[in-house]
């Protein structure tokens, strides 16, 4: 797989295409990435002499256990399914979560893990694709993470709308006098999350990624949120808010729109945004977007050969797309 950079920051086209098997030596996994033990303090120091303690990296959970059922199996462990009610937003939706096999694993009982939020294509009303079996992102992130090739993700899949009209989608935001749906899963999921889980101070270890609408999806929760999220792969993805619930309000539209927010460079984040080579509608919309960011935003482009905006070929790149958030994101660490 053959990355570009944006032309904000090379050239989009040609020279400087990145080989993303090259570029995963050194990825962290479980338990790696540890600094050295803190100095002894010497015998009879004052407090000022001493050596700080290390600053701790991993986010033990500060809530219960969350309440998840199991929804189904894979050969890389269970998918659970929760209902989550977002005391910010107001929101309740339903979100499936898997655990990497290493995060149960004894030996790992205080590693903190990594993050990888992942947005589905459609209306997402009811079911989230990355949940189910056509796209087995679960199964092969435990298959790299054994090959230490990528890390061990926790990942999470939230519902986008609560209606199967996608005219009138929610556009993973806050519409006016629509559910809140931006404020739940920019903040009401990952504060969950945190609460809920073994994950890592900060947002260097926090990823999002979605094809077709959950790329619009990624693109934009990014943008507007570097606090939270370090990296994003928007797969063959839009730019351009779309649904008939803005009408009237088009102030809200503009500061939810990832075609203006990409120029404002404002967000210091990384992503990799892809087309597929057998669309070219789909590349000059991808294309013409990348061109218009302004770092920090650093984006990178790659077209999938003969690719169409299709699942089976979604399912193509999952491997590529997990060693390039492995490269750009923080891997599980303990204190």
């Amino acid at each position: 797989m053959h990355i570009q950079p944006s032309a904000s920051r090379a050239v989009l086209a040609g020279a400087a295409a990145l080989v993303l098997a090259a570029s995963l030596a050194g990825c962290a996994g479980p338990g790696k990435g540890k600094g050295p033990a803190p100095a002894a303090p010497t015998p009879g120091a004052s407090a000022a002499q001493r050596p700080a303690p290390a600053e701790r990296r991993v986010q033990m959970p500060s809530g219960p256990a969350p309440a998840m059922t199991k929804v189904r199996d894979t050969a890389a462990g269970p998918i659970y399914t929760t209902r989550l009610a977002g005391p910010k937003s107001g929101v309740t939706g339903q979100v499936w979560v898997w655990l990497p096999p290493e995060y149960n694993d004894p030996r790992y009982a205080t590693t903190g893990f990594p993050v990888l939020t992942l947005y589905a294509g459609g209306q997402s009303n009811g079911y989230n694709t990355w949940a189910g079996g056509q796209l087995p992102v679960q199964e092969e992130d435990a298959r790299l993470a054994k090959e230490g090739k990528a890390h061990p993700f926790i990942m999470i899949m939230p519902v986008q709308n609560f209606t199967s009209d996608e005219k009138n989608a929610l556009d993973c935001s806050d519409i006016p006098g629509q559910a809140k749906m931006g404020t739940w899963m920019a903040q009401d999921v990952p504060d969950w999350v945190r609460a809920g889980f073994r994950t890592l101070k900060g947002r260097d270890s926090w990823g999002v990624m979605g094809a077709s609408t959950g790329g619009f999806c990624s693109a934009k929760l990014a943008l507007q949120h570097p606090d939270v999220y370090r990296a994003a792969v928007p797969i063959d993805g839009y730019f351009v808010p779309d649904s008939l619930l803005w009408k009237g309000h088009g102030a809200e539209k503009a500061a939810n729109n990832p075609d203006q927010l990409v120029t404002q460079g404002k967000a210091d984040v990384k992503m990799l945004v892809t087309a597929g080579g057998a669309d070219p509608y789909e590349k000059g919309v991808v294309k013409g977007w990348m061109a218009k960011a302004v770092p920090p935003v650093a984006v990178e482009y790659y077209e999938q050969p003969g690719g169409k905006h299709l699942t089976s070929d979604f399912k193509k790149m999952i491997p590529d797309v997990l060693q390039w958030l492995s490269k750009n994101l923080a891997g599980p660490a303990s204190d």
